[in-house]
């Protein structure tokens, strides 16, 4: 019996374990059914092929891609399995291809089989090479609701048929060469009514109102419209969208106002840089509790910083620079936990810089330069992380706290142009071990700088000490001190008398300026030892007598101005030079064969010496390269060499104020990039060069002081002539006949001053290329010869002058009336046509010169009345009618209450004030109550009166980055010291000069 039972019990047992075999086979059956790999359908598979056999894979991209993900297709296999495609689990059709940077390059064209993927949901064709435009097939995917075709190399119009994917979210056609024309935006706004993701990154869209933006649909999360061409107000209430998370207008000419109130409380990431927003940051902000990035830099906020925008937890990057802001930053703040950039550079901050940007646990970049921050640095309790800080530009004073030394993780540290004092010792620098850039410069640190305190900071790569005027090197120590990673070293305006021995053993020395210093005597072979590497060395403004050679193989740009250099070395230049300036020293004999051999040269500045014999003929048929030669004012002879025999790159010409003779180059006329040509104070014997008309780009032509003769022959043909002139200086030369009136009806650059103040900039700024550094001194320092009461007076204007455009005929044998047409040139500046022979009266269309600051008619044969519209010229500072046969009263009001008598001397027939000779005819005004009177010795009283003869090259360049400078408010440093040096004297002479007229 218990045998039976237990018999019963193993069958039990046995059947349990069969059925649970059974149900575990069928559960593994039934999970391999609902999960299988699907089945590509034969004919995506096809389409796939044939859209992958049309394109071809682009080696050149391997190092941005990481393979191409076709690599794995095979027909063979099923399509499901390839990489980057996906299959729906059911039907086996491909719903989503990713073929983002995948090296594939090649045209897609109108009918390419991947439009037969008709079940496609998402494609991502990001990062690859396909030319030409979007075909118009895309539209065909009208089951897409994600489409990617970023950076793949598109041209020409988006195609308006894009909008029938009714079914896009998210829509990325950034990074192309693309344009949306305005209808077909329109259309797409309306149309794609369930889009969340837009970013058209780097589309042009200048035909594109911003109030289409308005039609975007509310479920709109991200906005990408960075450098899309865009002007025009940009709707506020955009910032308004329900769900808006991200917008990005960055680079745009959009002008507009944030929100005072209802913003999205979803916005994490907002992007102005660069625009024309307007307006305060309102209170508001504050409630943008899920923001992290907020750039608003470059625009024109003003205005006091609301409280509420440091109550921001999860910030991780404000940036308000370039701003007009104002106000004191606060004391203390709630949030910024996770702030790790704050740059609040170039506004009107003022007040002390508060000690918790310092303690922010997570900062690690902080930039307040460029304002008005004063006081000393306050000791800074627990400093953080932070690794780059730039309080540059502001009025800080006292010494540098020595907690501020505890910032161990510094990196870069700019405390540039300031009042700081005191004594560098070790103590600053023991710590610091880290930092790679520091700048000092523009302080009143004193003292000798021992090197080894310096050599603490291994991994330095830059210092800039310049501009300490009681900073000096210590000669007793440095002999051991390496500098192993030194790359850069600005040592200028200090007090230094010798190299420093540290310098031979900085193997890696890119850069180095000691200029202006009082280092005398040669620099020999040995002293450059480590110079081998150098690119940039710049020793100007020293008492130097000699050079022994030329330090090194790299070297690019080399400054030697104003020493006293007697010879040049007589080892040969370094091949590489791109940048020559040995100006204003004691150089005798001929220019240096090895002169030649510089095919990488741009700028040859070797004015101001006693180099004589003849210009080498290979200036003149230079590589391409060169675009500025300044030889003036030296003692050359000969004939001027053929320019532009073989090129046409040449900029700027400078020959003036040397012995040449004979007739000008034809050649010149293949300078179709000349701007500048100097050409004054030679011996030079020719007709006018009319032939120069064809030079699209001329704007400076300065002829005086030759033997230039015969008339102005300018033929009536339809071809340019001279339209970018804008200085024109024949004075004292020979030149005869009738004013033309062709030549002046050609002048468009005289005619329109706003456009051209803004294109000369620009592009003189953007062909300054590597030495960008170095423009204002290369290209500021210019020389002006000035006629006043017949004799010449020479300026020197550095980096301030304004720009200039005049017209001096004066002193030759023009004869005839002076034409009308002259009061077209509303530009103008100064003109004179003094000393010739023109008779007739003075063109009461001379009214007309809104600009005019100097006019000089004196010694002709005028004659009649001085013309009533001459009182509007409200910014004349110098007038001379002397010696003519004018008659009649002397018109008042304006700048004509302001001349004297000898603005009217030897006029007979004139009467009225300021001449005590009374009119007869009893309607003659009343002289005003009060005189303005110049101050004297100011040189604005003939400041206009320039005859442009010591003009050097690369003028063009300097008037106009000078005057744009102020007018644009950058670069800040350079604005900030001219405001400090230049401006407020000027201001107050012109303002007496003008009269009531305010000036801002």
């Amino acid at each position: 019996m218990g045998k039976f039972i237990w018999l019963c019990q193993i069958r039990s047992l046995l059947l349990v374990l069969f059925f649970l075999s059974v149900v575990d086979s069928f559960l593994s059956l039934s999970s391999s059914s609902l999960n299988p790999t699907p089945l590509c359908l034969p004919e995506d598979t096809s389409a796939l092929i044939q859209f992958n056999n049309t394109l071809f894979i682009d080696e050149s991209a391997k190092d941005l891609c990481a393979y191409p993900k076709t690599k794995s297709w095979n027909e063979s296999t099923n399509c499901c399995t390839w990489e980057g495609v996906t299959c729906n689990k059911v039907t086996g059709q491909v719903i989503s291809l990713d073929l983002s940077c995948s090296m594939l390059a090649g045209s897609l064209s109108p009918n390419t089989s991947l439009f037969r993927l008709q079940g496609l949901k998402r494609l991502d064709l990001s990062f690859n090479n396909f030319s030409g435009s979007i075909p118009s097939g895309f539209s065909q995917l009208v089951s897409l609701t994600y489409l990617d075709l970023s950076g793949c190399s598109f041209s020409g119009l988006v195609p308006s048929n894009i909008s029938l994917l009714s079914k896009l979210i998210s829509l990325n056609l950034s990074s192309n060469g693309l344009k949306f024309g305005s209808q077909s935006f329109d259309m797409l706004t309306r149309n794609l009514s369930k889009l969340e993701n837009l970013v058209l990154d780097l589309v042009n869209m200048s035909d594109v109102v911003p109030t289409s933006f308005m039609n975007l649909p509310s479920s709109l999360k991200q906005l990408g419209l960075k450098f899309c061409n865009l002007k025009g107000k940009f709707p506020t209430e955009i910032f308004q969208f329900r769900y808006l998370e991200y917008v990005d207008l960055s680079l745009n000419s959009l002008t507009g106002c944030l929100p005072s109130s209802n913003w999205s409380s979803h916005l994490k990431y907002i992007d102005l840089y660069d625009n024309q927003f307007r307006g305060s940051i309102p209170a508001s902000i504050g409630n943008l509790t899920k923001i992290t990035f907020l750039d608003l830099s470059n625009n024109e906020f003003q205005g006091q910083l609301p409280s509420s925008l440091f109550s921001l937890k999860q910030l991780t990057d404000l940036v308000l620079s370039n701003n007009s802001l104002e106000g004191f930053l606060p004391t203390h703040v709630r949030g910024f936990q996770d702030l790790k950039v704050l740059c609040l550079s170039n506004n009107l901050l003022t007040g002390a810089i508060p000690s918790w940007p310092f303690t922010l646990p997570s900062l690690e970049e902080l930039d307040l330069s460029g304002n008005r921050l004063s006081g000393p640095i306050n000791q800074i309790q627990k400093p953080n992380s932070v690794q780059k800080v730039d309080l540059g530009y502001n009025e800080i004073h006292g010494e540098i706290p020595s907690s501020f030394f505890d910032l161990v993780n510094l990196t870069e540290l700019d405390l540039s142009s300031n009042n700081f004092n005191g004594v560098i010792n070790s103590v600053m620098f023991s710590k610091l071990e880290n930092l790679l850039t520091l700048d000092l410069s523009s302080n009143s640190f004193s003292g000798v700088i021992k090197l080894d305190v310096l050599s603490k900071l291994k991994e330095l790569t830059e210092l800039n000490l310049s501009n300490n005027t009681l900073l000096s090197w210590s000669s007793d120590s440095g002999s051991n001190t390496t500098f192993q990673e030194l790359d850069t070293l600005y040592f200028s305006s200090c007090n230094v008398r010798q190299f420093p021995n540290f310098l031979r053993s900085a193997k890696n020395l890119r850069i180095l300026d000691l200029s202006n210093n009082s280092i005398q005597g040669s620099v020999f072979k040995w002293e450059s030892e480590g110079w081998e590497q150098l690119i940039v060395l710049n020793l100007s403004y020293n008492s130097l007598t000699g050079l022994e050679h030329f330090p090194g193989k790299n070297l690019k740009f080399l400054d030697l101005r104003s020493n006293l250099l007697h010879n040049l070395p007589l080892t040969p230049l370094p091949p590489s030079l791109q940048g020559f300036w040995i100006s204003n020293n004691n150089l005798t004999g001929k220019i240096p064969p090895s002169i030649c051999n510089l095919t990488s040269l741009d700028v040859l500045d070797m004015s101001r010496n006693y180099l004589g014999g003849v210009i080498p003929a290979c200036l003149g048929n230079f590589s391409h390269e060169i675009s500025n030669i300044n030889l003036q004012m030296n003692k050359f002879r000969g004939k001027i060499p053929d320019f532009c025999v073989d090129d046409n790159a040449l900029v700027n010409l400078a020959l003036n104020d040397n012995q040449l003779e004979g007739l000008l180059p034809r050649s010149l006329s293949n300078c179709t990039s000349l701007k500048f040509l100097n050409l004054a104070n030679n011996k030079l014997s020719d007709t006018f060069p009319h032939w120069l008309r064809v030079l699209p780009d001329l704007q400076v032509l300065i002829l005086r002081f030759n033997n230039f003769q015969g008339p102005l022959s300018i033929s009536n043909d339809t071809k340019p002539s001279f339209s970018s002139l804008q200085i024109a200086d024949l004075s004292q030369n020979k030149f005869t006949g009738l004013l033309p009136t062709t030549f002046f009806q050609n002048l468009d650059a005289l005619k329109h001053a706003i456009s051209r103040h803004k294109s000369m900039f620009q592009e003189a700024w953007e062909n300054l290329g590597l030495y960008q550094h170095l423009a204002l001194d290369y290209y500021g320092q210019i020389s002006l010869n000035v006629t006043m009461k017949g004799s010449d007076i020479k300026l020197e204007y550095k980096r301030s002058l304004p720009i200039f455009s005049g017209i001096d005929f004066s002193s030759n044998k023009f004869y005839g009336k002076i034409p009308d047409v002259i009061g077209e040139l509303h530009a103008i500046h100064m003109l004179n046509l003094s000393h010739n022979n023109f008779i007739g009266h003075i063109p009461p269309s001379l009214g007309n010169l809104v600009e005019l600051e100097s006019l000089d008619l004196s010694s002709n044969k005028l004659s009649g009345r001085i013309p009533s519209q001459l009182t509007n010229l409200t910014f004349l500072a110098v007038l001379n009618f002397s010696d003519n046969n004018l008659v009649g009263p002397i018109p008042h009001g304006n700048q004509f209450d302001t001349f004297e008598n000898d603005s009217y001397h030897g006029n007979l027939g004139l009467c009225g004030f300021p001449l005590t000779k009374q009119c007869d005819n009893g309607d003659e005004p009343k002289p005003p109550a009060s005189k303005f009177k110049e101050d004297e010795g100011s040189p604005i009283s003939f400041l206009w009166q320039l005859v442009m003869m010591g003009y050097g090259c690369g003028a063009v360049l300097g008037l106009s980055t000078g005057y744009i400078m102020f007018t644009t408010g950058r670069p800040w440093w350079f604005v900030r010291m001219v405001e400090r040096d230049w401006k407020p004297n000027v201001t107050r002479w012109v303002c007496k000069i003008r009269g009531k007229r305010n000036i801002h």
